[in-house]
């Protein structure tokens, strides 16, 4: 069964840095992907990356702040988040697409899904 499990999630002020890890189980896979909710919002799509060409993809809200990277010996996705605002606070999830072949920014080809790690980010 293949399972994702989110770590390194925590409290930090406004402009600091906090780096989210993906650990995956059973199974490697070509596209995968962060969202995150804050309370009371619907799911947003954080960032996503590909394999091949390495191919990235961002939302608007994070452009320029987080990057998003992949381990592929260890199996691991990662989130780099600098420059963090008190609107990044939400709870952050890592999914996989199992039958994409690019990245892609649509939470309904995610099947897979972690149970995501607290960020909360203080003025």
């Amino acid at each position: 069964q293949v399972r994702l499990a989110e770590s390194g999630g925590g409290l930090v002020q406004a402009g600091g840095s906090l780096r989210l890890s993906c650990s995956i189980s059973n199974g490697a896979f070509s596209v995968y992907g962060w969202f995150r909710q804050a309370p009371g919002k619907e799911r947003e799509f954080v960032a996503a990356i590909g394999r091949g060409v390495r191919t990235t993809m961002y939302g608007d809200s994070v452009k320029g702040r987080f990057t998003i990277s992949r381990d592929d010996a260890e199996i691991m996705v990662y989130l780099q988040m600098n420059s963090l605002k008190p609107e990044d606070t939400a709870v952050y999830y890592c999914a996989t697409a199992r039958r994409a072949w690019s990245t892609t920014d649509d939470s309904s080809e995610y099947d897979i899904w972690g149970s995501g790690t607290q960020v909360t980010v203080s003025s």
